[in-house]
């Protein structure tokens, strides 16, 4: 079998589809993985064969993804987590995110036509689900997408919904297809573990096409991890911060001297990742210790909590390690979901990042290092699906799916 896998994103958007594609290809499929340009080495080094895939992805500032999810952060006063010093309006943050759409989804329909050419499934993302359904129906072939949080729409709605569909349009236009006349048929695979959502046991039906696996993840050592681990084991188990690869920290010497600050008072230590943000010249903190990237899989078991932006692949590794969890969220798509599903398994808290304090995350941060949020969370570990289980039915289900979609075609 042949497999087309289309990821776009940051790493965290990325991993998944790698993660799949490698079980793919030690049950000896053919896979093509299609990544931006700056994921390519990411996903050759998974030992896959990767093609560069649209534009470069856009780290937009804090400000531009609330004026993207149609919300503008609050004015920032005296004693706020980090200060606001972006000089970006509104109408050039949105104007910055527009662009950026509109040359991205021009440049995945050319691609994705030409790499499904011959193909017997493409896997895509729920964002570029529209493009690969007019591409599959081209060229006759499944379409399965992975869904990393339940609800939303296929396409947001105001003038970036707008930019989008009139892309899928002109797609349709151009490669022949008849006027769309509904939401296409896909395979949805929901790569997130039904207990942190479980009011979609009631509403799907076993048997309704969208299965979920549990949380994808290759588990990749980093250069840092055994540095960090000796650091850890030098002294008490830290806290975990890190903010995702999509967002720039508006001043990392802030956020470092301000996690100190609120560390000291609760007489704890703390890792920082730096992610998309440059800490290279941050303030150097004896509680403190600052990184570029760990493996979340071996770091976070041994920290005594995890403080990050609701991303559906750390949320879920702060999870599995049996670890209170701090959700401080940008967006208003899926990162409030996840900071609300944490709530809801009392595994953690929640809260605005634009909103945050120093006062306040003394508070969240004893809020969850309780011996009953401890204690709930090595619970609920035990309910996580393994990483390796989640693999395995992510790839059972997208081999089925082609030899039904072969079936069909008799």
């Amino acid at each position: 079998m042949r497999f087309v896998l289309a990821a776009y994103g940051s790493r965290g958007d990325v991993e998944p589809f790698a993660a799949v594609g490698r079980e793919l290809q030690r049950r000896g499929h053919d896979v093509c993985m299609a990544v931006p340009p700056n994921m390519v080495g990411f996903v050759e080094s998974a030992g896959l064969a990767a093609v560069a895939y649209g534009p470069e992805p856009a780290a937009f500032s804090s400000e531009a993804l609330g004026w993207f999810f149609g919300a503008c952060p609050p004015a920032r006063g005296d004693g706020d987590f980090v200060r606001n010093t972006s000089s970006q309006n509104p109408l050039g943050a949105m104007i910055e995110v527009m662009e950026h759409v509109a040359r991205a989804w021009a440049e995945w329909g050319t691609a994705l036509t030409t790499l499904a050419n011959g193909a017997d499934l493409i896997l895509t993302g729920k964002g570029e689900q529209g493009l690969a359904a007019n591409v599959a129906e081209y060229h006759d072939i499944p379409l399965a997408t992975l869904q990393f949080f339940p609800g939303g729409e296929t396409r947001p709605g105001g003038v970036l919904g707008d930019i989008i569909k009139n892309a899928e349009d002109a797609q349709r236009r151009a490669l022949g297809l008849p006027e769309a006349t509904g939401p296409s048929e896909s395979l949805e695979i929901h790569a997130y573990d039904e207990l942190c959502f479980p009011e979609l046991a009631t509403e799907w039906p076993k048997q309704c096409g969208r299965p979920f696996v549990g949380a994808l993840t290759l588990e990749l050592p980093t250069d840092a991890d055994d540095e960090v681990l000796s650091w850890i084991a030098a002294g008490t188990p830290p806290i975990y911060f890190g903010f995702g690869n999509n967002v720039r920290i508006p001043s990392p010497a802030d956020l470092v001297a301000e996690i100190s600050a609120a560390c000291a008072q609760l007489g704890e230590r703390a890792l920082i990742c730096a992610g998309a943000s440059d800490f290279a010249h941050v303030p150097h903190f004896d509680n403190v210790k600052v990184v570029n990237a760990v493996n979340h899989s071996a770091i976070f078991p041994a920290c005594r909590a995890v403080v990050h932006h609701g991303g559906a692949g750390t949320t879920a590794a702060g999870l599995r390690a049996g670890i209170p969890t701090l959700i401080l969220w940008f967006s208003l798509e899926d990162q409030p979901l996840w900071a609300a599903a944490v709530e809801r398994l009392e595994v953690g808290a929640g809260r605005e990042f634009a909103a945050s304090t120093v006062a306040s995350l003394v508070a969240d941060l004893r809020s969850i290092l309780t011996q009953q949020c401890v204690t709930r969370a090595r619970e609920v570990a035990t309910q996580m699906t393994k990483p390796a289980e989640s693999v395995a039915s992510a790839t059972d289900l997208l081999e089925e799916a082609v030899r039904q979609g072969a079936q069909a075609d008799r």
